[in-house]
């Protein structure tokens, strides 16, 4: 009876540690956000097939607007697949060596991870400071709108990071948001 309740349990249990709990709330976030981004882009799409086939007349907005929630969808859901281990991985070289081993790897691999991630979000930073005085053509807001994903995705991918390694170093598995 027990085992049945904390199987049906999806939030992180009360031991779980600050990070743990931040994570998995930012991490189902993400997966809204990347759901109604989802949708958002169906929407903005069949709008203008819409426009172009049956009012012929397509709205020149929706291209770019679908451009910039593909960015959004892609990078907050790629973030949000770190933590729940969507990553790549070479899962099948790594069965092969000792447990010792295989943890030390993980660690490495999910430090080359976060760097990656804070690189993703100090570049970001950088290139959307650059352009912030520019306009997109039709949407009339500022470029800079076009690397906010990529600053937020990378933050969110050196957190996640960050909670592998202190899991791993606790002998724990970090659970999926969406479990």
């Amino acid at each position: 009876m027990d085992i049945e309740l904390q199987a049906m349990d999806v939030s992180p249990p009360h031991s779980a540690g600050w990070l743990t709990r931040m994570n998995a709330a930012l991490a189902r976030t993400g997966m809204y956000v990347a759901i109604i981004g989802l949708m958002a882009i169906v929407a903005v799409v069949f709008y203008q097939v819409f426009g172009r086939y049956v009012l012929n007349n397509s709205p020149t907005w929706a291209e770019s607007l679908a451009i910039v929630l593909v960015l959004y969808v892609t990078l907050i859901g790629a973030a949000v697949g770190v933590r729940d281990a969507g990553h790549i991985g070479l899962e099948s070289l790594l069965v092969m060596l000792s447990d010792s081993a295989r943890r030390k790897m993980d660690i490495f691999i999910y430090a080359l991870v976060g760097i990656f991630g804070g690189c993703m979000a100090y570049n970001g930073w950088v290139l959307g400071s650059s352009v912030m005085s520019y306009t997109i053509p039709n949407l009339h807001i500022s470029e800079a709108v076009r690397y906010v994903p990529l600053v937020l995705s990378g933050v969110l991918i050196v957190l996640f990071s960050i909670e592998h390694i202190v899991a791993i170093l606790r002998g724990e598995e970090v659970k999926p948001s969406w479990n």
